[in-house]
Parts: C-alpha cells; sequence; structure tokens
C-alpha cells in the first residue's frame, strides 16, 4: 500500500501527505485541523508568533482535531547585522523604492527598527505544548534542543534545499528531513551557502538525499496532484509536502486577490526574488517583480525589509493596484483545481491509488 511507510507508521497518520506550513499570517488553525483530520499532518507556521500567541494557537488547533499536526519555526529568524549597516541599505533601498511608492502617493516609511531573534524564546513553547512534528528552517538546532526535543517525544524535520544541507541535518539527528526543491512558492530556507546557489529541483534533490541520508525524506515543491505524490514516493521519499496547493483552499490564510491569483492566467509566471522581504523567495511575476527583477536590488535585511514594503503592499491593496502586490505561488499554480482543503485530500488520496492500481 502507498500510504504505508516508515513515516505514517512513526506519526500514526493514514496518509504520507503533508500540508506545507505558512508563515506570515498564511497558515490557519481551519486549514491544519482539516489536513490532519482527513489522514493527513496539518502544518503551522509558527515563526512570527510570539509565545504566548504560539500556546494559544496549539490550544486551537487541538480543539479542532486529535490528530498530529507540524509547527514550524526558522532557526534563523533575522539577518540583522549593525545598525551602520541598515542605516546603509536603507539609503539605497528608499532611492531604488521610492517610484513606487510615489505611484501609489504614499511617503516612504522611516527606518525600521532593530530586530531582535524570537527563536530563543519560542524554543520554550515548543517543548512546552509538545507537538508531534516540529519543523524548522534556515538553520540546524543545537544539540541540547535536539535532545530536549526526543525526550519530549517531539519528533523533528529539517528543510534541506541541498545534499549538505541534508546530510548535515541528519547528523544533528533530525527524524525527518524535508527536501525543499526551487520549484517551491515562499522562501527558499537554505542555510550552508546563498539561496541563489541552492536551486535544485525537488525529483533531482530526492534521489541525491536518498542515495546518502538513512532517515525518511519528505519531497517539497512542484507537487500539487497524487501523479505528483506517485512520482515523488516512487523516486524514494516517504511523503510529500504540498504548498500551493493548499494555500489557494479557502481555509488559508491567504487574502482572496492572492487566491484568485493562484487560479489565474499570471500564476503561469513565477520568479524568485528578494525585493519584498530580504530573502529569496517564489512569487507571481507582477509588475512590480518583473520591473524590480531587471535590475539590482537593494534591500534592508530581514525582517526589516518587509516592514518597510508593508505600506507599499497595504497601499496597493487598497488602491486596487494588484499588479504591485507580491504573490507569493510555486510554479505548480496552473494546474490548481481545488478551492476547499477537504475536497482536494480526497483527490489527492483518489489520484494517489489510482495510480499505483494502474
Amino acid at each position: 500500500m502507498w500510504n504505508k511507510n516508515r513515516i505514517t507508521d512513526i506519526l500514526g497518520i493514514e496518509y504520507p501527505i503533508w500540508q506545507g506550513p505558512f508563515g506570515g499570517g498564511l497558515s490557519t488553525v481551519e486549514l491544519t485541523s482539516a489536513v490532519s483530520n482527513m489522514g493527513g499532518l496539518g502544518g503551522f507556521g509558527a515563526y512570527t508568533l510570539s509565545p504566548q500567541e504560539i500556546y494559544d494557537t496549539d490550544q486551537k488547533i487541538r480543539s479542532k482535531t486529535a490528530n498530529p499536526y507540524n509547527l514550524n519555526l526558522w532557526v534563523s529568524d533575522t539577518d540583522y547585522i549593525s545598525q551602520e549597516d541598515t542605516e546603509r541599505r536603507y539609503k539605497k533601498a528608499s532611492e531604488i523604492f521610492k517610484p513606487y511608492f510615489d505611484r501609489l502617493n504614499i511617503e516612504i516609511p522611516d527606518l525600521p527598527p532593530s530586530f531582535k531573534s524570537r527563536f530563543q524564546n519560542q524554543l520554550q513553547a515548543v517543548l512546552d505544548i509538545k507537538p508531534k512534528v516540529f519543523s524548522f528552517m534556515f538553520g540546524v538546532l543545537d544539540d541540547d534542543i535536539v535532545e530536549q526535543c526526543h525526550k519530549r517525544g517531539i519528533l523533528l524535520a529539517g528543510n534541506a534545499t541541498t545534499l549538505d544541507e541534508a546530510i548535515a541535518l541528519e547528523n544533528i539527528g533530525v527524524d525527518f528531513i524535508v527536501a525543499s526543491g526551487f520549484e517551491s512558492g515562499g522562501h527558499r530556507p537554505s542555510f550552508l551557502d546563498k539561496a541563489e546557489f541552492s536551486t535544485t529541483g525537488t525529483f533531482v534533490l530526492i534521489q541525491l538525499i536518498k542515495d546518502k541520508v538513512k532517515i525518511p525524506v519528505i519531497a517539497a515543491g512542484g507537487i500539487a496532484t497524487g501523479n505528483g505524490i506517485a512520482a515523488a514516493l516512487t523516486l524514494g521519499a516517504e511523503a510529500a509536502q504540498i504548498g500551493t496547493a493548499f494555500l489557494a483552499c479557502e481555509e488559508s490564510g491567504a487574502l482572496d486577490i492572492h487566491r484568485e491569483a493562484l487560479f489565474s492566467e499570471a500564476s503561469k509566471s513565477t520568479r524568485l526574488s528578494r525585493a519584498y522581504t530580504g530573502r529569496l523567495g517564489r512569487g507571481i511575476t507582477t509588475e512590480i517583480l518583473k520591473d524590480l527583477s531587471e535590475k539590482t536590488i537593494p534591500h534592508l535585511p530581514f525582517p526589516l525589509h518587509t516592514t518597510f514594503m508593508s505600506p507599499l503592499r497595504k497601499a496597493a491593496i487598497e488602491q486596487g493596484k494588484n499588479e504591485m502586490v507580491f504573490f507569493w505561488s510555486g510554479q505548480i499554480a496552473p494546474i490548481l483545481k481545488h478551492k476547499n482543503a477537504s475536497v482536494l485530500m480526497e483527490n489527492l488520496i483518489t489520484e494517489t491509488s489510482k495510480t499505483f492500481k494502474e
């Protein structure tokens, strides 16, 4: 049976289908619980949440499902170096982005205040609530954190964009590796080299990792159908993580215009860019992204650049100038069909079962 392997046995789930954990308010309790209730592994991206918000979110999820879910955080959640560095970058970014702010008749925002990493404080919340799976991105965990998690029965999933990153994750003792191909929407979670140099496709990455590591691999990127799941499993993955297809569902935290964009002709073109957050991520090629991609883009350190760009995004949405907004999306978006998470799950299960029977 395609849906019986090490991952389903370890997690006690019915199907090796993981829902991608989205950050920035795109994850919701409703989406996470819907996927878990359908026998998959729901995911919740919590890197922007305070410890108390993580506790509260966990309680809400557990009130809607008794099944396991995956809580996700970022090991490295800031690229801040110094105030001097930030001021220098702010001056350059202001010059490049001023025409876009002018176009919306809003002022360039003031220099954002410095940012202090939340990760260490968030970790205590994870240890307290003991999610079945704690996944992390942009780095590796310290040995003592790995030990504390395992003592509490928390399974660990690290994100890798290269073979070397996968090996580094296995060496610290994670239980699963999420092989994140460059087709994925959202941020590239690279940590050993620049994200621009870590752009291996999902189906190549699966094979590279499976040849060198022993722990289960989850394929992520470019998967939105049962055929995609079957292909990933055939190549050696033991689960598929699906992001964009779930992001397009009504249960996600995406704005209506974001979901509409995912089902539009515009979704046929996506690009990797640092223009909107300061970290490399894939989204739909709207007018502003196309224009900026043709320039050398100075940007503030993450997440200060997100703060800097927030007024522009807000004004563009309010003024209905969607060509000025960046919408996260993977390359697979043009084949999306389903707008409800439960219906999507049903179709993924049916299609995968059919594929393996043929």
